[in-house]
């Protein structure tokens, strides 16, 4: 149910139900950060370096050693760049949309190839990309990507390739809304962050004639010519948020065009409650009613049991699962017992388990809704408990080895020119104790759980007023199991993927 831009302007529905908030901090009206974020270059200014360092891990990756701890392509694709995201996105934001050197080369192709197609409607939802996020995470695991250098290399091009094939065809930002399952990891965790682009006063939104926050800043060259087409100074947003209508983080990459483009100065980056958004019912631009929209659910769904199914799979009992299954079938290929396990993991526990709270829901509020309604309205509140768990897995491989870049690199730039020009690889470096860290992820699963307990309570109070508490507890139940699934994954030997901590 995805609108156009056209219908987002027109559209009737209720607003969506937020509470009014005071003037808030506001990153763009810091002295020295908001006038490098105001300044145009500043994205480019940010994904250059991001760029050449992918290159680097390219280049490492075709023509380094092929032993993944030692490889920078691997190392830093899977141990530091996957940290990094999730600990980001916690603090800040989504940064790393803002800073994607994949758009670097669409936009230089931009100047000379003026992409002449509109996205498929059939396609402007998030099927595709939920696909291909379901897709990455199975070859994760099939070809072993984080022992794999060479793959991983190749993963990095192909990301390269999509960007540039998808966005050189189909106009606006189709690869980044509508392909890019690293994008949608992203949006789905930056709910929990605690800024947003954001208007900073709708009463001035309200009185601008010209919404160039939406449709771009044009001037003509040749006003005289009557059939001259305005060139575009300034695009808009081209992920289709209209800024008044627009709520929260989802499909947001921090780009920043709306800020550039608005003639009043009138959007910021604003601090916010986290995870309020995903309370927030009503119409959104760009994405309509995400309650009503099952792509959301689905995708909110698979981020969260994906999360519990890529830890599982770096425990040692996953080993003995697959042995087990291997002596069973007589299976001497891996592939078939991944896709049951995919299988079981992604699509039968979560349709068991939503759809048994879905029905205590109904029986204890006496609601008449469908089952798959009430699905809806409360699967927005598995993103936090999801988001807690890729932040403890995700954080425990870098807060554990996040040091082992250096010895990484020193040997690098060591065998790439017969010189130490970084010094000798420092091959002791890692990172923090597990006794440190566990605490950090038991903090984080706790996290997750209040938000995902906070939320939950939100849509029962919203759609259910007179039944709050009833239509709460399944949820909250299913919460908890989901966080003791996690903490008794979180204590098994974990298998230090990438780095030279592990077996």
């Amino acid at each position: 149910m995805t609108s156009t831009v056209q219908e987002q302007h027109v559209a009737r529905d209720r607003p969506p139900h937020r509470h009014a908030r005071p003037a808030s901090f506001d990153v763009l009206r810091l002295p020295w950060l908001g006038r490098f974020l105001r300044w145009r270059g500043s994205r480019r200014t940010l994904q250059l370096p991001v760029f050449v360092l992918s290159l680097v891990m390219i280049a490492h990756a075709f023509w380094g050693p092929d032993l993944a701890p030692k490889n920078l392509a691997a190392l830093l694709t899977w141990v530091h760049f996957r940290g990094l995201v999730v600990l980001v996105i916690l603090l800040a934001g989504n940064l790393f949309c803002m800073a994607c050197p994949f758009m670097l080369p669409r936009e230089l192709a931009r100047r000379w190839i003026a992409p002449r197609w509109e996205w498929p409607r059939a396609l402007r939802n998030k099927w595709l990309a939920i696909a291909l996020f379901v897709l990455v995470l199975f070859a994760y695991e099939w070809l072993d990507l984080w022992s794999n250098p060479l793959w991983t290399g190749m993963l990095i091009v192909t990301y390269f390739a999509a960007a540039l094939i998808v966005d050189s065809l189909f106009r606006r930002a189709s690869f980044c809304k509508y392909f890019c399952p690293v994008g949608q990891f992203n949006f789905l965790s930056s709910t929990l962050s605690p800024l947003e682009v954001a208007v900073r006063d709708k009463a001035v939104c309200d009185d601008c004639q010209t919404k160039d926050c939406i449709r771009g800043v044009r001037r003509s060259e040749n006003p005289s010519s009557e059939h001259y087409q305005l060139p575009i100074v300034q695009r808009g947003c081209e992920l289709a948020l209209f800024q008044p209508r627009k709520v929260g983080n989802l499909d947001c990459t921090f780009c920043l065009d709306c800020v550039y483009a608005c003639p009043h100065d009138n959007v910021g980056i604003l601090a916010r409650l986290p995870a309020e958004q995903l309370a927030t019912i009503g119409t959104r631009s760009g994405i309509g009613k995400v309650e009503r929209r099952f792509d959301f659910t689905v995708l909110a769904t698979i981020f969260t049991f994906g999360a519990l199914l890529n830890a599982f799979a770096m425990i040692s009992p996953v080993y003995a699962l697959e042995q087990s299954i291997a002596d069973f079938t007589g299976l001497r290929v891996e592939w078939p017992i991944l896709t049951g396990m995919f299988t079981v993991a992604l699509v039968l526990e979560p349709a068991i388990l939503l759809g048994a709270a879905a029905v205590a829901t109904r029986w204890c509020t006496g609601s008449q809704e469908s089952i798959l309604s009430i699905v809806n309205h409360f699967a927005r509140s598995l993103v936090p408990m999801g988001f807690g768990i890729w932040l403890a897995h995700y954080g425990f491989h870098f807060l554990t080895g996040f040091l082992t870049v250096v010895p990484v690199a020193q040997n690098a730039a060591l065998q790439s020119f017969g010189l130490p020009l970084l010094g000798e690889p420092l091959w002791q470096l890692g990172g923090l104790p597990e006794s440190i860290v566990f605490p950090m992820e038991v903090g984080f699963l706790s996290l997750g759980l209040l938000g995902s307990w906070l939320v939950a309570w939100s849509i029962a109070r919203n759609v259910m007023p007179r039944r709050t508490v009833n239509g709460f507890v399944p949820w909250a139940l299913l919460y908890l199991l989901l966080l003791t699934a996690a903490l008794w994954i979180m204590t098994q030997p974990m298998d230090m993927r990438g780095t030279f901590l592990g077996g």
